[in-house]
């Protein structure tokens, strides 16, 4: 029979695994894709016809045809809701002290964990909004094609974005949270890693990642701005063939 110790010692060496794990499947893939995604969205803003780029962005991802699928399920979905149910785990099992001492340190602590509880809502509500995943619900209102082989990516994003006046709003809090979260998990996995160990190592890394944070905000905020500006009644942009394809849903 293992001493008492022994088993505790085997019980938190586990969960420093899965923190680790934790931190690491955060950045990569969860937090890759997040640069990739709203980079990819970004592209409405191109000049030419009306979400022509953005079209042909998101053809280039569905061009992964019946592997999209699983790549989303194994890439994307597994390890955000693994992220996501640990770090609940972490939030609801830990206190914040920067009501009492203002430091940055605390300040920050508090925001990755209260970010983190607005993104995991966001990303439920974006994937049930935009994903065929909500399809069944009711959800699912992208469409990177209409019946007849038109694009219709940016048209079928921007009318869910304009389809109330409370969406675009929730989508800035979104994703301001979501690259809030990446950019100062970024920080802190560096000096947990032991990365940046010294205080001015740290204080460098801190003015890199919240200019990564910076840019990362303005292409997803410019996202936002180019659906919420464009112009439904327009034609669809012709791109490629214009014939759709099997896994023309979901974004």
């Amino acid at each position: 029979m293992a001493h008492p110790t022994e088993s505790v010692s085997l019980q938190d060496k586990n969960y420093f695994l899965m923190r680790r794990l934790h931190s690491l499947l955060g950045l990569v893939p969860v937090g890759a894709f997040l640069c990739v995604h709203l980079l990819t969205n970004s592209t409405v803003l191109a000049p030419g016809v009306a979400g022509g780029e953005f079209q042909k962005s998101v053809e280039r991802i569905h061009a992964l045809g019946p592997l999209l699928v699983p790549v989303e399920i194994v890439f994307i979905f597994l390890p955000l809701l693994f992220h996501s149910l640990l770090g609940f785990q972490i939030v609801f099992n830990s206190e914040s002290n920067a009501q009492q001492y203002r430091y940055g340190g605390n300040i920050r602590y508090m925001l990755q964990r209260t970010t983190g509880i607005l993104a995991f809502v966001f990303i439920f509500y974006h994937i049930w909004q935009m994903h065929w995943f909500g399809k069944p619900l009711g959800g699912g209102a992208f469409e990177l094609h209409d019946a007849a082989g038109a694009a219709t990516g940016a048209m079928t994003t921007a009318v869910a974005i304009q389809q109330a006046w409370w969406i675009a709003p929730v989508y800035a809090i979104g994703v301001l949270s979501c690259v809030f979260h990446l950019a100062n998990g970024l920080w802190t996995s560096l000096i947990t890693w032991g990365i940046t160990i010294r205080p001015s190592s740290q204080r460098t890394a801190g003015y890199v990642c919240a200019a990564f944070g910076i840019i990362l905000a303005i292409a997803g905020m410019g996202a936002l701005t180019g659906f919420y500006n464009y112009d439904v009644k327009s034609p669809p942009p012709v791109v490629g063939d214009g014939h759709a394809s099997a896994t023309s849903q979901g974004l």
